[in-house]
């Protein structure tokens, strides 16, 4: 439980900075969020919070965007999906089916993120960029997909 107050204390303090309220539906939106487990669709969100008007969860996910709660995910299907930001869970990386657009969180070996790392530092060197931080999306096809691609 202090996990998840922790994490609302966390969207109060970053809202108040933003010159914004911690809502009721903003707190809805940040329990769905927290709980969804993966990145997830308008659609899926107004289905775990209920009595949520669609425009409502629009406007209230660009606010908790707007002050580093919510991160955006846009797929090859320009669907939106929604996920509590980076800093708040834990870094990771997403699988993204081509074909549906579903997305998944996975976790890579630290071997893997220590080598991410270092060309995320040699191609800020060779550019001069400051690079803050990376992600990676790998893309391919979801094992539902693949299924009916197969029948």
């Amino acid at each position: 439980m202090a996990a998840v107050d922790d994490l609302h204390r966390t969207a109060d303090e970053r809202l108040r900075a933003d010159g914004q309220r911690y809502t009721a539906n903003r707190r809805a939106l940040v329990d769905v969020l927290a709980t969804s487990g993966c990145p997830v669709t308008m659609t899926e969100v107004l289905a775990a919070a209920e009595g949520l008007a669609l425009s409502s969860a629009y406007r209230n996910l660009a606010v908790l965007e707007d002050a580093g709660v919510v991160h955006r995910v846009v797929t090859t299907d320009d669907t939106a999906r929604y996920e509590l930001a980076e800093d708040l869970t834990g870094h990771h990386h997403h699988l993204v089916c081509t074909t549906c657009g579903v997305v998944a969180d996975i976790d890579v070996p630290e071997a893997l993120e220590h080598h991410i790392d270092e060309l995320a530092r040699s191609a800020a060197a060779a550019t001069s960029w400051s690079v803050d931080h990376h992600r990676l999306d790998l893309l391919g096809t979801c094992p539902t997909c693949r299924s009916a691609q197969r029948s």
